[in-house]
């Protein structure tokens, strides 16, 4: 056999194997169908005599990556027009604080010069000055253009921010009867496209980040103008109602929150619902109108006579109707696959996870997709064949990844992940303005051999760069995957080759719903109860401190709010500060960095019992009404004791947490915990770092729980709680006030039982809650 048919037969067959629902007839064309793909591309080809001059944003508030992004669409753009003297020329202006002509419309006269000198342009930077530049083309006209027989057009690619006045000068333009097509990059802003475009808008303005769609308004627009060729009916290009997005910042009331109130009466306290804003960045939708040929997604439309065609889809979209879109990654991110090409994966394990990186990059990232895509392969060496944001396009993605082969060699997955969270996002800043969020960094590991070295002190270095991990490997990694990420959340697992590729879906959703929890707007009562004895060891016990306090920022720190208080215990129980001490962040803080390492030996079941009795109390600042958590952060010692007070905790409706830390006494802490549901194991305290964030998804979920305002009792001096009508009341004997506080100093029969007044929006509150008010 021919070796280069021999070798063309592997290639085959192994990509049948990985591939098995991918079709060939975008790999293999035949001349015919060439011709006609050649055909159809002539057909949406303007070749009319114009003048077309683009100008592109260049500021700082587009930012290099968007910039990249507006050369890559004035390159599609050339696409639809015939480049040539006679015909349609094509000259670059590109503005910011001043204008600058990047070359004239009589400087090239083909298509390939004009777009390889696009591809050369280099970003200025600078304020976004629009104004200035409609006023330069009123004062110079077209550069290198022709006369006024010639329709002059003006593309002008921007997000629409302009620091000046665009009105007038846009207005003047169009007057001179310059056609002027507005398309909006990233997330613009809609009406100041709207005031640079000419009439009719819905026609006039386009989306630079749906590429397609942009060049197939552009030559729609100029053919129901008559000026460029119309298409045969059967790849017509047609508009249709779509949305456009645009990312704006907005206040939001996020949910209410507890506000005590003084009273002028003795025996009355009054609470109400306080609203509790945040401000966070939305996607606000406008309706517009879009354009599109049968084929989506770069297929290409093949007329089969006039009325029929069909569509050459590309990678990723073959088989489906008309190339239909599957999903699209709308979360802004910077997403890195570190791929494992070590001999333990296998050959045919590292085609496998290439093949399915190649599938889900062509079926979920796009020009819309505010996401940059790094990828780095790994055995016993580390490379970063394709940096993140090197490519701004799919197809030159595609290629970059054919030409990543199988490296072979040992699985050393910590180095891998230490390294690419060393070096895989530089440079990999907001290109937006500066008050933009940063978008998050997400590491996807694609692996099927277990590590050869260690991943725990690693993974804290990933950590500590705030990084987002995600695993996906077979399931029998699915211990070492959970490892590594630290959330079971965030593992993904496969039974087979074909299964891998279900898994798409899962991994889109995953990459765009990771977030830092935490519990920002849930009232919460919660107590830190750490073991400090000889056992744990003051280095320890200093980790154990840090763990609490960088898990306390994630609280929102109000009287209202949530409530923090800490306990340590070990030859003795000591309360360091109780829950209504600290009601800010910084003296929370400072208070925790101050926290007592006790020594000698310790009784877990004396300090839940302390707990009980002096830290989850009224008196000591517990409110009636709020969800109450208690956090146990212990190796097991002296743990025997406290399955009964951690009931009793549990009977009186606050919860009890446990967290493990080292080879601790599992079943011990079991009891301890009441269920798995509240139990959570370290493997060692420089590890805890690691469990945090399933730590605060954990405390999180109970605090959202319904209550019971008589569990625990808010009544004090053996008073007895009654619920009534949504709220409670304490009967009190010998004692007065609303929670039997006050001693009765004289006469023989007691004052009125003390009563809680509550506002009627409190009630509807806890309501909605659907409390439980059974005793």
């Amino acid at each position: 056999m021919n070796l280069i048919l021999f070798l063309e037969a592997v290639c085959i067959f192994l990509f049948g194997q990985v591939l098995p629902s991918f079709t060939f007839q975008e790999l293999y064309a035949s001349q015919q169908t060439i011709v006609k793909i050649s055909t159809a591309s002539q057909l949406m080809q303007c070749s009319a005599a114009l003048d077309v001059l683009l100008a592109l944003d260049g500021s700082h508030s587009i930012g290099k990556g968007s910039f990249e992004r507006s050369k890559y669409c004035a390159i599609k753009l050339c696409d639809a027009l015939a480049i040539d003297p006679d015909r349609v020329r094509v000259g670059v202006l590109q503005f910011s604080s001043v204008p600058q002509l990047e070359f004239s419309l009589d400087s090239f006269f083909t298509r390939e010069e004009v777009k390889e000198k696009i591809k050369k342009i280099i970003f200025k930077g600078g304020s976004t000055e629009t104004g200035l530049a409609l006023k330069y083309l009123l004062h110079k006209g077209f550069p290198g253009g022709r006369n006024s027989s010639v329709p002059q057009i003006l593309v002008i690619v921007t997000d629409g921010k302009s620091q000046g006045n665009i009105a007038l000068p846009a207005k003047q333009l169009k007057e001179r009867g310059i056609m002027v097509f507005a398309v909006g990059v990233r997330f613009p802003r809609w009406t100041e496209l709207y005031t640079l475009a000419s009439e009719p808008k819905d026609q006039y303005t386009l989306f630079a980040e749906h590429v397609d769609d942009a060049t197939n308004g552009l030559y729609s627009t100029l053919s129901s103008l008559a000026i460029c060729n119309a298409t045969a009916p059967g790849c017509r290009i047609e508009p249709h109602l779509c949305e456009r997005k645009t990312l704006e910042t907005i206040r939001e009331v996020t949910g209410n929150s507890l506000c005590w109130r003084g009273s002028k009466k003795n025996n009355a306290v009054f609470s109400s619902l306080c609203p509790f804003s945040s401000w966070k960045k939305v996607f606000i939708i406008h309706p517009a109108t879009c354009y599109r040929t049968p084929c989506q997604n770069g297929g290409t439309c093949v007329l089969e006579g006039l009325d029929k065609y069909h569509c050459l889809c590309p990678i990723g979209f073959g088989g489906e109707a008309n190339c239909a879109p599957k999903l699209s990654l709308e979360c802004s991110v910077n997403l890195l696959f570190l791929l494992d090409s070590s001999s333990g994966t296998t050959l045919e394990g590292f085609l496998q996870a290439k093949a399915f990186l190649k599938r889900f990059v062509q079926a979920v990232v796009n020009m819309d997709s505010p996401v940059n895509v790094a990828v780095a392969q790994y055995s016993q060496e580390v490379e970063i064949p394709i940096q993140m944001g090197q490519y701004q396009d799919v197809p030159s993605l595609m290629k970059s990844l054919d030409r990543m082969s199988f490296t072979g060699g040992a699985t050393l997955t910590g180095r891998a992940l230490e390294y690419v969270a060393g070096r895989g996002f530089r440079d990999t800043l907001s290109s937006g303005e500066i008050h933009d969020p940063q978008p998050r960094q997400v590491v996807v590991l694609l692996t099927d051999s277990r590590s050869q070295d260690l991943v725990a002190g690693p993974v804290r270095y990933v950590r500590d760069q705030k990084l987002f991990l995600i695993g996906v490997g077979s399931e029998s990694l699915r211990a070492e995957l959970e490892e590594i990420t630290g959330n079971p959340k965030q593992v993904i697992t496969y039974s087979n080759p074909q299964d891998l590729f279900n898994k798409i879906p899962e991994l889109h959703k995953k990459i765009c719903s990771l977030q830092r929890p935490g519990c920002q707007s849930q009232s919460l009562d919660l107590v830190f109860l750490l073991d400090a004895s000889a056992t744990v060891g003051q280095a320890n016990f200093t980790k154990v401190r840090n763990f609490v306090r960088g898990s306390s920022l994630l609280f929102n720190i109000n009287r209202d709010v949530t409530q923090i208080g800490l306990v340590v215990y070990g030859s003795r129980v000591q309360t360091t500060f109780a829950l209504d001490t600290h009601p800010t962040s910084s003296s929370l803080l400072q208070a925790i960095s101050q926290a007592p390492y006790v020594g000698g030996a310790a009784s877990t079941g004396s300090a839940l019992l302390h707990v009980y009795d002096e830290v989850m109390t009224v008196q000591k600042g517990a409110r009636p009404g709020v969800s109450k958590a208690v956090v146990v952060i212990t190796e097991g010692t002296g743990t025997e004791d406290a399955v009964v007070p951690a009931q009793k905790l549990r009977n009186n409706g606050i919860s009890v947490l446990v967290i493990g830390v080292g080879p601790v006494l599992k079943e011990t802490l079991l009891r301890l915990a009441g269920s798995h549901d509240f139990l959570i194991y370290v493997p060692s305290y420089e590890d805890l770092e690691n469990y945090q964030d399933l730590f605060i998804e954990r405390i999180c979920e109970e605090a959202k729980q319904p209550v019971n305002l008589c569990k625990p009792s808010p009544c004090m001096n053996d008073g007895t709680c009654i619920l009534q009508n949504g709220s409670y009341r304490c009967e009190c004997r010998g004692w007065e006030g609303p929670h039997c506080e006050n001693r009765i100093l004289r006469g023989d029969s007691p004052r009125p039982h003390g009563l809680h007044q509550y506002s009627s929006n409190w009630k509807q509150w806890y309501q909605s809650r659907h409390l439980h008010l059974g005793s």
